[in-house]
Formats: structure tokens, sequence, C-alpha cells
């Protein structure tokens, strides 16, 4: 059997927005997934921010997180700014980086709602975006948050 079918009991994930295609290759090949809810937010990683493929090479889409001027927050407490108009932008970087694309059509009405809503904690928007496209992409099972930092 391959190595990269192998089944996974139990792994320790990270929250992420819109993680990239290894997150959900690794949420698909475990059969007790695990998110850290209780880590320390760290910034300049895929918790608040995801990249995509655009026209003059890969973008980065950042979510804007308020800070409470605390040096270690944990994820859970960390709220999305409403200031600016990430929404808008995120939504429309991805519109026009795979409008011409296969199949966009048929999943853009799944995706843009999530640019619609005002949503208050990262890990509330991570978690809704993870179980859609858990859901388009077939991967079954539910996971579990911790509630102690592992």
């Amino acid at each position: 059997m391959d190595i990269f079918f192998t089944m996974i009991p139990t792994a320790l994930f990270s929250t992420a927005y819109f993680g990239p295609v290894q997150y959900y290759s690794h949420l698909y090949r475990c059969s007790h997934p695990v998110i850290e809810a209780c880590e320390h937010y760290l910034k300049q990683t895929w918790r608040n921010r995801c990249q995509i493929a655009s026209a003059n090479g890969p973008m980065i889409l950042s979510l804007p997180i308020e800070s409470e001027g605390k040096k270690q927050t944990d994820i859970k407490n960390i709220r999305i700014s409403e200031h600016g108009n990430w929404q808008h932008q995120h939504w429309h970087s991805i519109e026009s980086a795979y409008y011409s694309s296969p199949y966009f059509e048929f999943y853009q009405d799944d995706l843009r709602p999530f640019f619609d809503q005002k949503p208050r904690f990262l890990v509330e928007l991570n978690e809704s975006i993870r179980v859609k496209l858990c859901e388009l992409l077939g991967i079954p099972g539910t996971v579990r948050f911790t509630t102690d930092y592992l």
C-alpha cells in the first residue's frame, strides 16, 4: 500500500483559512482529527491567510485581525477586524483568478456566503469553511477541538 494513502489514527491540526491542499489531504487520511483551539495565535501563518493562483502568480489573501495588545492570545479568542472591506477584496480576487476555470460556476454559490457574512472570530470562520470544503470534497467524519493546549 502506498504511504500517501495510509490512514492516520489521530492527528493534531491548526485552524486554517482556506487551508492548502495538503491540509485537506491529511484530514482525509485521518480517522480522528483534532484541531488545536488553545494554541497562541501566530502571525503570518495559514490561520488567517491563504494563497491563490492569480494571473500574475501566487497571491496571498490575509484576514485583518484585531490585536488586544497581548503577546500571547489563544487562537479561539482572535477576532476578525471589522475595519476595511476584506470580504469584497477577497471575493473579487478569487473571482478574478478562477472565474474562467472549469467548474468555478458550480462552486461559487457554495463559497460566496463566506464573503457575505460578518464573522466575529477567526476560528468560527475557519471552521465553517472547513466544514463546507470537507462536504464538497467528500471528506467524511467530524473533528474535535482541544480544550487545553496540547
